[in-house]
């Protein structure tokens, strides 16, 4: 049974995707294809790439968990001057390349073809306003495009486009994988409703936050139509887009996920078994 597997964007939230490429590994299950938006691309690239699970952990738990971590993380990896990586005057505080250059392992394969299993990367393009699918070609700025969150990042020029955030089209592609596979998982970390405070969040704060808002109503009217064979919503809701260095939390309050995937994974096992034994059978004289 070919399985596919949708990763969705939701920034810090993401890393819940973690746990759920957990349970894969610990079942000894590899997904056929993978498609990703933002930093379900991320982390679907990585996972694609032949980086086990456990390493991805280790990995983001080394550059994110902590500030003195990424700071050490950024100095190590920093190459040339703070301004090829930042300008305030710029469409957006960061320059997207770049920073994922820094940020993403050093020994990630530079094109689709060298990853070892199929991946799609989301990213929108601007100008005609519509779902941008990347599927071979270099890696780094496909998925560097489907992570360009506007005022945050730059856009990134893709074969002749200007590609922002897979996001404001497609936040959790499973409907890229249905023509491919047999069952597909999705994991949707867009959040849903957090708790209700006194104060006003801050400027940052709301234009990320109204995002990801977006995200969630793009997804929930687009489940009204089409979903996948199993829908995974990890309880992140309560973090915020950049709490990266919550990460500890965000993937304790993604075991209940993790075990949902496990309990859908092995349902899917012990039918691909019955359905072998029931054909074994049936094929003796």
């Amino acid at each position: 049974m070919r399985i596919g597997l949708a990763l969705g964007g939701g920034g810090a939230r993401g890393l819940a995707h973690i746990a759920i490429l957990e349970a894969f590994d610990e079942l000894g299950v590899k997904p056929a294809m993978i498609a990703g938006t933002s930093i379900g691309a991320l982390i679907g690239a990585a996972y694609a790439s032949g980086m086990p699970a456990a390493e991805i952990r280790r990995y983001c738990e080394a550059a994110f968990a902590r500030r003195s971590a990424l700071i050490r993380h950024l100095y190590f990896r920093w190459r040339g001057r703070v301004w090829d990586f930042w300008r305030p005057g710029s469409p957006a505080f960061f320059k997207s390349e770049r920073i994922f250059e820094v940020v993403l392992p050093a020994d990630l394969p530079k094109t689709f073809e060298s990853l070892e299993i199929p991946f799609q990367s989301v990213a929108t393009d601007f100008f005609t306003q519509s779902e941008y699918v990347s599927v071979s070609g270099p890696l780094l700025p496909a998925i560097a495009a489907s992570s360009a969150l506007p005022a945050l990042l730059t856009p990134v020029k893709l074969d002749g486009r200007v590609l922002i955030d897979g996001g404001f089209v497609n936040p959790l592609p499973f409907d890229l994988l249905t023509p491919h596979t047999d069952f597909v998982i999705a994991a949707d970390v867009s959040g849903g409703a957090s708790e209700q405070k006194d104060n006003f969040p801050r400027p940052m704060e709301t234009l990320l936050g109204a995002q990801q808002i977006a995200l969630r109503s793009i997804i929930n009217a687009k489940l009204k139509t089409s979903a996948p064979n199993l829908l995974i919503r990890p309880a992140v809701g309560q973090f915020r887009v950049l709490d990266f260095r919550r990460m500890d939390e965000i993937l304790a309050a993604s075991a209940e996920a993790k075990a949902e995937a496990m309990q859908g994974l092995t349902k899917l096992l012990e039918r691909s078994l019955e359905n072998a034994l029931t054909t074994v059978h049936s094929s003796r004289p």
